[in-house]
């Protein structure tokens, strides 16, 4: 304690000097937390965003048929599975969307039914596709809020003729516009319309009834990774165990590469934070030689009297470690401050940034060391001085 206090009254006695030499672990501490939370933070908002784009579903690509091609029907066989629940087929084409002289681009979606189901769409007005609808290649389509709103003028359309791609086409339902479906995550502001697969195929000149790519939903209460091993052995038996022919992938894949990618991304902002730390320790192990050449007198004395090689070292390094731990903790309090005004500020995008605890320990840990490594060479210098130079010293 009295060599805690000591070191104390020693950087007291010059407060500017004690703050400049800080303030280099104060930027390297700050650069740890505040990188470190914001990707932290910004990871599980997207993790989030993923999970809600519906992690009860695969979704399956066709490669190569192997002349046995895959077709409605084969969705409708396929759900009578116990393992595996609701099956739909998708593509996507873009379209020009009219009405009353307005256009805008759209992506139109030909699907089949439960599609709305597994993406978890939510019906404002309206109806969605119905089998009869693929049956008889009816032209209808459902389409999103802001197609309604900004095409047609307001929302309740129901019964509107638009023109999609030239063909006309009667709205038979309203989509509740969600930043958490599929189809609107990536665009805030997209045209979206959903029609029968079979009226898209009819329409594109690329397509045909042959379905290529399709989601799968486990049953209620049923688990996805049964759905998945179900699902697989249907298709390899299908395509003569050609595990190439196709592809089955579930969200989590998704979110499984997301949290690679972000904590590659947390180790390298973390590394470069931590180069901050190890030239604000240089700066220490600086200001530290200064100080033990200032007060060689003092060591001279302390020395004459009878203090060891032990104690003189032992209170030039607790004065670097001392150093260090109190920029640390300026830093994680400078930190604190800096991340509750960038929530204040992007607290529209709904992104929490929060102050990790094993960042903060971490921060803590590597201040110490820094305080004992690069306060070792000046206390060491310091315990090794002879009295009779220590005291000779005119410097």
């Amino acid at each position: 304690m009295q060599t805690l206090r000591m070191a104390l009254k020693s950087i007291g006695s010059n407060k500017l000097r004690a703050l400049l030499t800080m303030l280099g672990i104060i930027i390297g501490v700050m650069a740890l937390v505040i990188l470190v939370s914001l990707v932290k933070g910004a990871t599980g908002s997207v993790t989030d965003s993923i999970s809600d784009l519906g992690s009860n579903m695969l979704t399956v690509t066709v490669s190569d048929n192997k002349g046995n091609p895959v077709g409605l029907d084969d969705l409708v066989t396929w759900m009578a599975d116990p393992k595996i629940g609701e099956a739909a087929c998708y593509s996507k084409e873009s379209m020009t969307a009219k009405y009353s002289g307005t256009s805008e681009t759209a992506d139109v979606y030909g699907i089949s039914p439960y599609y709305d189901k597994i993406q978890a769409l939510n019906l404002l007005l309206g109806r969605f596709i119905k089998s009869s609808d693929v049956t008889n290649h009816t032209y209808v389509c459902v389409i999103n809020e802001t197609m309604a709103t900004e095409l047609i003028g307001y929302t309740d359309c129901i019964g509107q003729e638009i023109s999609l791609g030239g063909v006309k086409f009667t709205v038979v339902g309203i989509i509740e516009d969600s930043d958490t479906s599929l189809t609107r995550a990536f665009s805030k502001d997209s045209y979206v319309a959903y029609i029968p697969y079979t009226s898209l195929v009819r329409m594109s000149d690329s397509l045909t009834l042959e379905v290529t790519s399709f989601y799968i939903s486990a049953p209620e209460n049923g688990s996805m990774t049964e759905a998945e091993d179900r699902m697989t052995q249907i298709l390899m038996a299908r395509f003569e165990d050609d595990d190439d022919a196709f592809s089955v992938s579930k969200q989590d894949a998704l979110e499984s590469t997301m949290s690679s990618v972000t904590s590659a991304l947390t180790i390298l902002l973390g590394g470069i934070a931590a180069i901050s730390l190890i030239v604000g320790g240089i700066g220490i192990m600086n200001i530290m030689l200064v100080t033990v050449t200032e007060r060689t007198r003092e060591i001279g004395i302390r020395k004459a009297i009878g203090a060891r090689k032990r104690y003189i070292m032992r209170q030039f390094l607790l004065e670097a470690v001392v150093l260090c731990m109190m920029g640390c903790a300026i830093g994680i309090a400078l930190s604190w401050v800096t991340l509750k005004v960038i929530g204040i500020v992007v607290s529209s995008l709904s992104i929490s940034f929060n102050m990790d605890i094993t960042v903060i320990l971490i921060a803590v840990g590597f201040c110490f060391l820094i305080g004992v490594i690069f306060g070792l060479y000046p206390a060491n210098k310091a315990a090794n001085m002879k009295p009779i130079d220590a005291l000779h010293y005119g410097g």
